[in-house]
């Protein structure tokens, strides 16, 4: 399939997934926040909340083997990989808006994502990290449409981990000082403890690390400039 076709196929289904995890935020907000989502969160069922988190992970999984079947090389899977995830995640909050109204603003707080532990954050801050993954997988596609080699040399890969480690730090940091306060990292693995999903519940969000965010971004974008040059100097 020509890169122009391929790429125009693959938006459109990460589009499409963009709304069906939209639909499912409807559907659990109509069913616990009818008057609009809020913090501190709903109580929520142990089953519910044990069920939204393997429907996460399916999530992944499906974002996954769309890159392992896309790409040829692995630089170029997972660069499918981060456009699809990125499209997907943009076009959420897209559909979010257009059907309910929300967020507010890019200021406003949201739960992002729920592996390994809740990561929450301004709406701001995942739409910047979609459009740098959209940033590097292009840079990777479309040198490699022209015959590059894309591979990822170690130096390129630690950056890119250094970087995204800190964005994660950034996001889990506010949650988890409030977890700790009250349990190890033991006890907030117990997914099913009553008592874990109680004081989940009533986490409100303090303060987002912008520092630590704002590191890792410039760590990330450093490395994809310097990795993007490299590439085009070519062999």
């Amino acid at each position: 399939m020509p890169f122009r076709h391929k790429i125009i196929t693959i938006t459109l289904l990460a589009i499409a997934l963009g709304f069906l995890e939209n639909a499912v935020v409807i559907y659990l907000r109509e069913l616990l926040y009818p008057d609009g989502f809020q913090f501190p969160l709903s109580p929520i069922p142990v089953d519910l909340a044990v069920t939204e988190l393997l429907r996460e992970l399916s999530t992944l999984v499906i974002l996954f083997n769309i890159g392992m079947l896309a790409g040829k090389s692995f630089s170029e899977r997972f660069a499918w990989f981060c456009y699809v995830f990125a499209i997907w995640d943009i076009f959420y909050y897209v559909f979010l808006k257009l059907m309910l109204g929300w967020p507010e603003s890019l200021m406003t707080w949201d739960i992002l994502f729920l592996i390994p532990t809740t990561w929450t954050g301004p709406v701001i801050t995942p739409l910047i990290v979609s459009a740098t993954l959209i940033l590097f997988a292009l840079v990777i596609l479309l040198h490699a449409n022209r015959g590059v080699n894309t591979r990822i040399k170690p130096l390129e890969w630690s950056g890119l981990i250094m970087g995204s480690l800190l964005l994660i730090l950034g996001f889990i940091l506010d949650y988890s000082n409030h977890m700790l306060g009250h349990f190890t990292l033991v006890e907030m693995s117990r997914l099913k403890n009553p008592e874990v999903l109680e004081v989940a519940m009533q986490y409100v969000p303090a303060r987002f690390p912008w520092w630590i965010f704002i590191s890792g971004e410039v760590i990330i974008l450093g490395t994809i400039w310097r990795y993007g040059r490299r590439l085009g100097k070519g062999p």
